[in-house]
């Protein structure tokens, strides 16, 4: 079973956002960058399916610049047998990034490429789906489990009150949420054997973005709060207050 996995670098979740001097990106300077955590979920499914299978491949593929190679290492160390980084511009716009990830992997056999259900950063959920419409592949995303069966992947999905099950046919895009699939540690073993697999660096494709960023703004600071009185006594003037400046009555 090959199995293509596509990573992302992000800011870490816990970073403290900074708009930077141009107004359009985040200040970089001394962010924590890791792999997206829906991506993590995604690899270790794809580790899995391997060893169900007892045999085949899974290969990393990221779009960014050459400090992504660190996240791609981190996924080797995971347990994936070779990465791929496309050297290029990260945009908001995922069906720029979904071409540029298509030409790099539609001739490879990997009957399964998976993806994190969402970019811990821009939370667009766009890349997956878009993927596979340039592929010509069937797509199931916000999967919380899978399992090849034959030409067959069968994937469930959480909904309110219940589980879906999809049977899609082979070869699929899946993109993975939070479920069945809690990332493994990288073992000291697995550090080392990372820095021998190979990581190759070739140039992304030339795709002109159709989305561009022209500004950033933190939103406005919360008016502080106002204690209007004490105890029932208080009440009607709250009421007031909601109806007649809140307005949410």
């Amino acid at each position: 079973m090959n199995i293509v996995v596509c990573l992302k670098r992000v800011p870490d979740t816990e970073t403290r956002v900074r708009i930077d001097a141009e107004g359009t990106g985040i200040e970089t300077d001394g962010v924590k960058y890791v792999m997206s955590p829906y991506d993590e979920f995604a690899l270790e499914g794809a580790l899995r399916a391997r060893e169900a299978a007892g045999t085949g491949e899974v290969a990393l593929v990221t779009l960014g610049d050459a400090a992504s190679g660190e996240t791609l290492r981190q996924g080797l160390a995971m347990g994936a047998d070779r990465a791929v980084l496309l050297d290029g511009t990260v945009t908001p716009d995922g069906l720029a990034t979904a071409k540029a990830i298509a030409a790099e992997i539609e001739g490879v056999d990997a009957p399964l490429v998976l993806l994190g259900v969402k970019a811990a950063d821009d939370d667009q959920q766009q890349v997956g789906p878009m993927l596979a419409v340039v592929l010509g592949r069937p797509c199931a995303t916000g999967v919380v489990e899978f399992a090849v069966e034959g030409a067959v992947v069968r994937c469930e999905r959480e909904t309110e009150g219940g589980t879906e099950v999809l049977e899609l046919p082979l070869p699929a895009v899946l993109t993975i949420t939070k479920g069945a699939y809690e990332p493994r540690y990288a073992s000291l073993k697995g550090i080392m054997a990372a820095k021998k697999k190979p990581l190759e660096q070739k140039s992304a494709i030339a795709v002109e973005p159709g989305l561009v960023v022209e500004r950033l703004e933190l939103p406005p600071d919360r008016p502080p709060g106002r204690v209007v009185g004490e105890g029932p006594e208080a009440v009607p003037e709250l009421v007031r207050l909601l109806r007649e400046e809140a307005k949410v009555l």
